[in-house]
């Protein structure tokens, strides 16, 4: 009774912090939560004039159908070699870049570079693809101007196949790096000073003291963004690739997101993209699993 009573009054104290919370809360339960029973329509022939829950029962038809649609393991392994690409490049472009900003002593000149890199993370898929579409314009672009300058034929970087993957890697670098050194930094702001002392004595440069203090410091965090990097393997960028993709690159650029949009917004199968939506989270979640499974057990660090 008495712990009672003192929860209740630590509450009472903090709860302008705690009110805090509630639209957060709310957010969360009103467009995260109370959404998932549309999870049945992927066992249902949802029929629009009789509703999600009078709509009749299939079972696990749609999965069976997924599994024999060719065009589903097509856009599956385009998600896959695309997010191969970027775990490769994008995963450690923060860390770098995050080491050489933790090494920046000049105060102005670690904000100004911060301030540039974290820019792009606040303006929509929308304006940047229109902005690398003014840039790399086969006919007016200046990547292409000075390209043909040098004696060199342009290139149709939105429409030629062979380049897409390299524009939607490099552009997620650009929108994201910055902000994903944020959480990296803060790691490192928290690495004890008398370490780097200690490497100092013993004779250690700055990347051998990169190597045996920063990296181990931060090694915690960087496997526990690993594993969430793994478990987004099959989700795919969907606001870059629908607003960068074409015709003329599909055979690269069709993803499991675009899939789903396709076969639910213009083919109107609702059950089917829902149980293609749900296949995709169901892979995610068994990565994130398994992976961390792995990493627990050859190391003391993962998410639980």
């Amino acid at each position: 009774m008495h712990r009672r009573k003192g929860m209740l009054k630590e509450y009472y104290t903090h709860r302008y912090l705690l009110l805090m919370l509630v639209p957060g809360i709310l957010y969360y339960i009103v467009f995260k939560y109370l959404p998932m029973y549309g999870i049945i329509l992927a066992f249902k022939d949802f029929r629009i004039m009789e509703g999600v829950f009078a709509s009749p029962w299939i079972g696990f038809k749609h999965f069976s159908d997924i599994l024999d649609s060719p065009d589903f393991w097509f856009v599956f392994r385009n998600t896959l070699v695309l997010s191969f690409y970027k775990l490769i490049f994008s995963f450690p472009a923060p860390i770098i870049l995050a080491l050489l900003l933790n090494e920046v002593r000049a105060a102005f000149f670690k904000k100004f570079i911060q301030t540039i890199t974290y820019l792009p993370h606040f303006l929509s898929w929308i304006i940047l693809s229109g902005i690398l579409m003014n840039v790399l314009s086969p006919s007016t672009g200046i990547v292409n101007v000075i390209l043909t300058s040098l004696g060199f034929d342009p290139i149709f970087f939105f429409g030629d196949a062979d380049w897409f993957r390299t524009l939607l890697v490099s552009s997620s670098i650009w929108k994201e790096v910055g902000w994903g050194t944020i959480i990296y930094l803060a790691a490192l702001a928290a690495v004890d000073p008398q370490q780097y002392e200690a490497a100092v004595l013993d004779g250690a440069n700055k990347f051998q003291q990169t190597i045996h203090v920063t990296l181990p410091a931060i090694l915690p965090m960087i496997i526990i963004m690993f594993i969430f990097a793994i478990g987004g393997i099959v989700n795919d960028d969907f606001d870059q690739i629908f607003n960068m993709y074409n015709p003329a690159v599909y055979s690269v650029s069709d993803v499991l997101s675009t899939f789903v949009y396709r076969m639910g917004l213009e083919n109107m199968m609702y059950s089917f993209s829902t149980a293609a939506g749900l296949f995709k989270n169901i892979i995610a979640f068994a990565l994130v699993i398994g992976t961390n499974y792995i990493v627990r057990k050859y190391s003391e660090y993962g998410l639980w």
